[in-house]
């Protein structure tokens, strides 16, 4: 990242911007950085002005404690009006609910799009987030950084003979450095439910969307993100996974961001 603000609290965030013409900000997931949207980035340079970054405590930016989602929202509060004071946001996996958070706190975005935002919708799956967000906890206070990254691995549905070889990869190091930030995205997630209200609140354009070929119920948390805002729609592209194909989500942002 070659480039750096100060949000409210006055932790640094670094961020790079490709192309011209109207903003949109690309909001990464959990064990992520601005680094892993790049690559979106390129193919929607042709028509936007694009914004990566990285969320704080992760990459180039800092991490000023206590954390609170609130912070989050003034990060990209203060990126958007470093870059004209007006955007629209794209948020993937839990950078999705940041992004619906952001909007509906009343930040000035024009636009927002998800894809697969993990909302879960029976009781057994909260409960399972319910314990997740326990151990979590627990984990990162006793230091236990590989621990931590093991349970959002098995969270993720990773089968425990590929988290034990993940734990031999050369990855790894760089995998429990971010570990911290997991409990950001689980307090962006608020317990994992659908969340009504502040959704039902969001009065820009919302796409939510879902590969065809990943799990059920992230299609189904898809579809409720759009069924509950009040300018929602929903989408399903053929053929993709959590691991959406660039080239293939980016014309479909193109055309909604365009609008």
């Amino acid at each position: 990242m070659d480039k750096n603000i100060l949000s409210r609290d006055g932790t640094p965030i670094a961020y790079e911007t490709a192309g011209r013409g109207a903003t949109v900000v690309l909001v990464s997931g959990a064990m992520s950085t601005g680094a892993t949207v790049a690559p979106l980035a390129a193919p929607l340079s042709e028509r936007f002005r694009v914004v990566v970054y990285d969320r704080r405590g992760r990459g180039g930016s800092g991490n000023t404690e206590p954390y609170a989602v609130e912070r989050e929202v003034e990060d990209l509060a203060a990126l958007i009006e470093e870059l004209g004071g007006e955007a629209s946001l794209y948020g993937v996996s839990s950078g999705g609910a940041l992004a619906l958070r952001a909007a509906a706190s009343g930040l000035p975005v024009r636009h927002v799009a998800v894809y697969e935002t993990p909302f879960v919708l029976s009781e057994e799956d909260l409960r399972e987030r319910a314990e997740y967000t326990e151990q979590l906890t627990a984990a990162l206070a006793e230091g236990r950084r590989g621990d931590a990254v093991e349970l959002f691995l098995r969270l993720t549905g990773l089968g425990e003979a590929v988290i034990r070889g993940a734990r031999q990869s050369p990855m790894w190091a760089g995998m429990e450095s971010m570990a911290g930030s997991l409990a950001h995205d689980d307090a962006v997630m608020g317990g994992g439910s659908v969340p009504r209200e502040l959704l039902a609140s969001i009065p820009v354009p919302v796409l939510s969307i879902a590969g065809d070929a990943s799990p059920a119920w992230m299609r189904e948390a898809a579809r409720a993100i759009a069924d509950t805002v009040p300018r929602g729609t929903y989408r399903a592209l053929q053929g993709q996974t959590h691991m959406v194909e660039p080239d293939v989500l980016a014309p479909v942002l193109a055309d909604f961001f365009g609008r």
